[in-house]
């Protein structure tokens, strides 16, 4: 078993001017922080790693896993062509109310609205990064530019604070064929804020998750169940 540990500071400084133009549509508070690039990392991944790393599993800290990792890396072989991500969708209406604007601007998208028809959204916390696929996807590369990333957020008058996964999460509604959609077992997530911040009506639509969960995904803080 082979361990490469990469300093913090150096991948900064190779992230930073790839996505600088980003952060200020991406990230909490104004402005653009230099810090703020490391939420941004698996967005560009693929230009920073090893030409030899062709795959990645990138997840949060706050996991819980209950079956072995290497079958949520055998998820890999599932991906349709012209993917080049692996997430799971948003369990929680939080786009719904980022997309507000254009929801209002266009009344029957999809756009936040909840599975199994609508487009909820994505979670970052488990990701899988096919970084060769990635390296060679014209089109997924194209979004990583300012101009692209300007247009879209215009269109959808989108303005969030989560990082990486506002920008899968708006490039999904643009081009959705880029995303392998894992299954919710994959990342249960178990945060229940939206709840009680006015989408109670709506919220288990968003939340409901069958089948037996693979890795919990304990995130606001949320306590994570013991076995």
């Amino acid at each position: 078993c082979q361990v490469i540990v990469h300093d913090v500071n150096e991948l900064t400084e190779k992230l930073f001017p790839i996505v600088e133009a980003m952060q200020k549509h991406f990230s909490a508070g104004s402005g653009t922080y230099y810090s703020d690039s490391i939420f941004f990392l698996s967005v560009a991944m693929h230009r920073i790693m090893p030409k030899e790393i062709t795959r990645i599993i990138q997840v949060d800290l706050d996991l819980k896993y209950k079956t072995n990792i290497q079958d949520l890396f055998d998820e890999f072989d599932n991906f349709p062509e012209g993917a080049v991500i692996g997430i799971a969708r948003e369990m929680q209406p939080v786009y719904r109310h980022t997309f507000w604007q254009y929801r209002r601007e266009n009344p029957q998208t999809r756009v936040g609205e909840p599975p199994p028809d609508g487009l909820p959204g994505f979670n970052s916390g488990v990701l899988l990064l096919n970084l060769e696929a990635m390296r060679q996807s014209k089109l997924y590369n194209q979004l990583l530019e300012p101009t692209v990333v300007q247009k879209l957020t215009e269109k959808y008058h989108f303005k969030g604070h989560l990082g990486d996964q506002d920008f899968f999460t708006m490039v999904g509604m643009e081009h959705p064929e880029l995303f392998h959609v894992l299954d919710c077992t994959w990342n249960r997530q178990l945060c229940t804020w939206w709840r009680d911040h006015g989408y109670s009506d709506v919220f288990d639509q968003y939340f409901q998750c069958e089948g037996e969960v693979k890795i919990y995904h304990g995130n606001c803080n949320t306590p994570i169940p013991e076995d």
